[in-house]
């Protein structure tokens, strides 16, 4: 869909919610008891007025900042009480929520059971692909019902790389030409309700699914059924080859609307006095749970595609990377973070309900609140890194095209351009798909310790890919190019070495997973 532009952050509006909460607040006070919907805009308020401490907040808006967060959003009592962007990201890019997308289309899958058009949960997966033929079906894969999908308990040979593995399922499935039909034909692994096995197969499968179910793919569904109800109408959603939503990710939305996810899920699936989603559906912490077997918290379980942390009364939708719409019932608060790194739950946790104080407003902190504002400032102002000096390497490879083989990174070659006034590189890479295309780019690279912002990288595809980067040149040979794709949650290390006609290209994500590939330069 067209992305519309309902709204334009910047570092001086974040600011913007200091200066109307006199407003707010008197607003509040029409409201007190009320459910306050923020169909067609948020609420903000100081935090102290809705119990909690200003010094805590900054605090976790200080830790935002060193820990790579693109955004920071928590809401108690349907207020917005702190409200952060960390440079060079801004509130109105829409940001890829990765895995969170999951519990979007679980959450569209019990719009779709309240509808009445699905049956029962337990109803057998395959009953949805009768016109399909699949490959290794058994007695097991004849077993698999939408709850075991919903679970992560499906059974299907799958590795995804959770708590170990190479994610080579994950990597087949994204290059497969049709990837229902991957999903469907993997052979069983275990018997289903068995074994908790995280894998993108399952809410791709679900996606079908409820297209199959509704005769629409899930995004129309998802507009209709969710989206404009809650007042959600800048995202972005990608579909695959056959025209098929993306069930496990590749969805886009603002910080502002994840926040209306977890809203939703907090106010038991009601949303303006209309029961959205089936009763219960949203009590996550009353389901019946599915341990992870999550070696650094065995009481972490899972629940129709949400993580839950049942010993804190706390779940979230989990996206890669730190993309967390986190729900705290009892505390009647949700927190959004988007992020280049994962973030640590247990801290943010610990960080959020230990900023409550009271159920009720505490006398106000002028001094806090300005220690708040100070940290919100300062998180979206862009800090500038060290550089070192510039090497005579850097004219003579200046314009040079270096080509590479086959490797990991997709990439066919890459030139720099080093002298003048607008430094900047060019490559050209391979896409997923379809399958042998490839794309060129043209990024600027700052070597001021600033990052340049590029061109939307495929513009019109992914409104939230925006490039950006800065050079350091560690010596005379080696430039270490800083990359975020800003809105897509990626901040990647490039580390080139030059050695003659030759270069050797590390890259170093955001996990401190590492590739190399050697490249040559060439006609």
């Amino acid at each position: 869909m067209q992305v519309k532009r309902l709204f334009h952050l910047s570092a001086v509006l974040s600011l913007a919610i200091l200066s109307t909460f006199a407003h707010s607040e008197a607003i509040q006070v029409q409201d007190a008891g009320k459910p306050v919907w923020p169909t067609t805009a948020w609420l903000t308020s100081t935090p102290e007025k809705q119990g909690m401490d200003s010094a805590a907040l900054a605090k976790l808006v200080a830790f935002g900042e060193s820990h790579s967060f693109d955004s920071l959003l928590v809401v108690r009592h349907g207020r917005i009480v702190t409200e952060a962007y960390y440079a060079p990201y801004t509130g109105d890019i829409p940001h890829e929520i990765f895995s969170s997308t999951k519990a979007i289309t679980g959450t569209l899958l019990g719009m779709v059971y309240k509808d009445g058009l699905l049956d029962r949960l337990e109803h057998p997966m395959l009953d949805f692909f009768a016109d399909r033929h699949v490959a290794n079906v058994d007695d097991r894969k004849k077993a698999i019902t939408v709850q075991n999908l919903l679970d992560m308990t499906s059974g299907l040979d799958w590795d995804q790389g959770f708590m170990g593995g190479k994610q080579q399922t994950m990597q087949d499935m994204n290059r497969a030409s049709n990837m229902i039909q991957f999903i469907l034909d993997r052979p069983m692994a275990h018997p289903p309700g068995e074994v908790f096995n995280y894998g993108d197969g399952n809410p791709n499968l679900i996606s079908a699914i409820i297209t199959r179910l509704t005769g629409k793919p899930v995004e129309d569904y998802a507009r209709e059924k969710l989206f404009a109800p809650l007042g959600i109408a800048d995202w972005h959603w990608v579909r695959d080859p056959q025209g098929l939503t993306i069930g496990n990710g590749m969805l886009f939305l603002l910080p502002r609307d994840m926040a209306k996810i977890g809203y939703l899920y907090l106010h038991h699936g009601v949303w303006e006095g209309r029961q959205l989603l089936p009763s219960g559906w949203a009590d996550v912490l009353n389901h019946s749970l599915v341990n992870m077997h999550a070696p650094y918290d065995p009481s972490q379980s899972y629940s129709n595609f949400f993580w839950v942390f049942p010993d804190k009364h706390v779940y979230m939708a989990n996206g890669k990377d730190g993309q967390l719409i986190t729900v705290f019932p009892d505390l009647d608060i949700v927190a959004v973070t988007t992020a280049r790194k994962q973030v640590r739950y247990g801290a943010l946790i610990n960080a959020v309900s230990g900023a409550v104080k009271s159920e009720s407003a505490l006398p106000p902190n002028p001094n806090a609140v300005e220690q708040l504002s100070n940290a919100i400032k300062d998180a979206a102002i862009e800090k500038p890194t060290a550089v070192g000096p510039t090497p005579a390497i850097a004219s003579a490879i200046s314009g040079k095209i270096y080509k590479f083989p086959d490797n990991e990174l997709g990439l066919r070659s890459l030139s720099l351009f080093l002298s003048g006034p607008g430094p900047h590189l060019e490559y050209e890479q391979y896409l997923s798909f379809p399958v042998g295309s490839s794309v060129r780019y043209d990024m600027p690279i700052g070597l001021d310790g600033r990052y340049r912002k590029g061109a939307p990288a495929l513009a019109g595809h992914y409104p939230g890919h925006i490039p950006a980067a800065k050079g350091t040149w560690l010596d005379g040979a080696t430039l270490v190019i800083d990359t975020q794709d800003i809105g897509y949650g990626t901040q990647i290390k490039y580390v080139l070495s030059f050695d003659g006609q030759k270069l050797n290209i590390r890259r170093i994500d955001e996990e401190d997973w590492e590739v190399s590939v050697n490249g040559e330069q060439g006609d």
